[in-house]
């Protein structure tokens, strides 16, 4: 196979383009762009590789190319198709999906801001980005308290007159356009001036408010003034909502990189020489080399705000910096420069942006290593084949009258891995037994593996389960009667319900106390299943309990929710005399349920 790829590379033509390396499956894996395509691609299958980019190779299966007139083409379609593919083994950025913008249409009679995910050509100004959803919105907000203008659901002039005025207008937080009187031009002035402080002009606003507010003094219009004054401590109060504006606003970006395991993406965003904001990412070591990824990583990021700086300093030359200039300058609409500063100030940027790098990656690295280091111990601990990189756990929850449920919670590399968490409401046991419960609930979990279910394919390295030698003994059974063998080992609880100990089918206990790291991992673990399994009762308990009162005639949604408030559980609804059933619902209700379920216990 690697001698027929590397046939077909070798008759590519020496030009500019764009190659898509597909797997068995047909599945799109890498996307690159060379400035020859013949040299580049051919170049994957000969010779020795770095393992991440030997790992990718091997899965190579074919590949196609397009050829493109120039370098700056295959940048921006590498980029585009990226976008659309997301290739496993690509560079990428998680939040490339865009960013948040605020949105306003003038020639509407009572503009209103909403925060919306793209800019569209439809006549409308558009400012930010801002951030992520929740940072826009809370600027927004603070802005509209500021300004008094409406944070309701009302429309203008739709309902202006129709009901009275809400809590916002009464606090002072609104000037309450909802009422006749209201002045509709004071409403756009202080669109207008919300405009200003999106549009990262809050400082010439306040000059304005300043000489508006002495003017009103002079000439003795003192309530005037007055508003004017509140209105000027209000967009001051805005304090760091107005510092996360002008990181949209920044006339510099200082771009860090650094490899260590994994990969650091930082930028710091200054405006007029102040530190705005920092955006951060981390992520997987790529396949390229530093100046290729780096330019990669710029292009998804700056494409995806929409918004850039006049400048952005990066630690290192970039070999494409002309095609990515323009690249940027077209999405800015607008000339951007990127520099590479070996001294001076802005040399000082850059550095300080990698060192924000580098202490992100090495505080991630450093937990994962510490992750690593535990599983490692765990592993020596038991006694294991192979590192426990995948654990899965078991535990059965129920009560005395309601059935028995079992969850199966997964822990990937020493970390909750939620997507594969599982949940099981037994089908074949009747009435309180926890051994014959865990047997179905693992049997049906390790039979939808045997039986090739992708939600159930891959086989856990350490098995645990919530309970004694019997528990643990019984999930042996039911792995054996599927031809499985696993490492299964049972969670034992000391009188503070802590895990205290690992024990064995046979009853072999192994302590973990002595080593804090792994006591506090199998402890979490214990934990986090117990929450789960606790969590699925409760649900089907209180759907199950919903579901039996809503038969009663004369029981609809208020009274049921008030009898589960006032007794708690079924059982105590059960038990109930009539006259304390009529203390919380009307009598022929409390009658109604009194005899639904003392007729129930009579046919039983």
């Amino acid at each position: 196979m690697r001698e027929e790829l590397q046939k077909k590379a070798n008759q590519l033509p020496q030009l500019p383009g764009v190659y898509i390396m597909h797997d068995a499956g047909g599945e799109i894996i890498y996307v690159g762009k060379a400035k020859k395509l013949k040299n580049r691609v051919s170049s994957y299958f000969r010779g020795e590789h770095l393992p991440k980019v030997a790992a990718m190779v091997e899965k190579v299966a074919d590949f196609e190319v397009v050829v493109v007139n120039s370098e700056f083409e295959a940048l921006m379609l590498e980029n585009s198709l990226i976008k659309r593919h997301m290739p496993h083994y690509n560079i990428l950025l998680k939040d490339d999906k865009g960013y948040p913008f605020v949105r306003l249409d003038g020639r509407e009679e009572y503009p209103t801001f909403s925060v919306v995910g793209r800019i569209k050509d439809d006549g409308a100004s558009y400012f930010g980005p801002f951030g992520g959803r929740s940072t826009t919105f809370a600027v927004l907000s603070a802005l509209k308290k500021a300004l008094l203008l409406p944070d309701c659901s009302r429309r203008f002039p739709r309902d202006i007159g129709r009901e009275r005025p809400c809590l916002n207008y009464q606090m002072g937080l609104c000037a309450g356009y909802c009422r006749p009187q209201a002045d509709a031009e004071e409403y756009r002035r202080s669109v207008a001036q919300a405009v200003m402080v999106l549009s990262g002009k809050s400082d010439e606003l306040k000059k304005n408010l300043t000489r508006q507010m002495e003017t009103a003094a002079e000439e003795l219009r003192f309530e005037a003034a007055a508003r004017l004054r509140d209105r000027l401590r209000a967009l001051e109060s805005l304090g760091n909502r107005q510092r996360v504006i002008a990181t949209a606003f920044a006339d510099t970006d200082a771009v860090g990189f650094f490899r260590g395991g994994k990969t650091g993406f930082a930028v710091l965003h200054y405006s007029e020489g102040s530190l705005a904001g920092k955006d951060f990412e981390l992520m997987d070591e790529p396949l390229e080399e530093d100046s290729e990824a780096l330019s990669r990583l710029l292009l998804q990021y700056y494409s995806a705000r929409g918004l850039l700086p006049k400048t952005v300093l990066v630690p290192f030359e970039l070999e494409d910096r002309e095609d990515l200039e323009r690249a940027l300058s077209e999405c800015a609409g607008r000339s951007v420069r990127i520099e590479a500063p070996k001294r001076g100030d802005k040399a000082a940027l850059t550095e300080t942006a990698c060192i924000n790098a580098r202490e992100e990656v090495q505080r991630a690295t450093t937990a994962a290593q510490r992750r690593s280091k535990t599983l490692e111990w765990l592993q020596k601990t038991l006694d294991l084949p192979t590192l426990p990189r995948r654990i899965e756990a078991f535990d059965i929850s129920n009560t005395g009258d309601f059935g028995i449920v079992a969850a199966m919670t997964v822990f990937a590399d020493g970390k909750p891995l939620k997507r594969d968490y599982r949940k099981f409401r037994m089908k074949t046991v009747d009435g309180q037994d926890d051994f014959a419960s865990m047997y179905e609930a693992v049997s049906r979990r390790f039979a939808r593996c045997v039986a090739g279910d992708e939600k159930f394919a891959e086989v856990p390295d350490l098995l645990l389960i919530d309970g004694g030698d019997v528990h643990t003994a019984t999930a042996e059974r039911a792995l054996a009667q599927l031809g499985l063998t696993l490492p299964v080992f049972g969670m034992v609880k000391d009188d503070r319900h802590r895990t205290r100990a690992l024990i064995t089918g046979e009853g072999r206990e192994i302590g973990i106390v002595g080593n804090q790291a792994v006591f506090a991992l199998i402890g979490t673990i214990q934990e986090e299943t117990h929450r789960f399994a606790i969590e699925y009762h409760r649900t089907l308990r209180a759907g199950t309990i919903n579901s039996a009162l809503n038969k009663i005639p004369g029981v609809g949604e208020k009274r049921r929710n008030d009898l589960l408030k006032h007794f708690k559980t079924i059982k105590a609804i059960r038990a109930a005399t009539v006259e304390e059933l009529s203390a919380v619902i009307p009598k022929n209700a409390a009658q109604a349920v009194y005899d639904f379920y003392h007729a129930s216990e009579e046919t039983t």
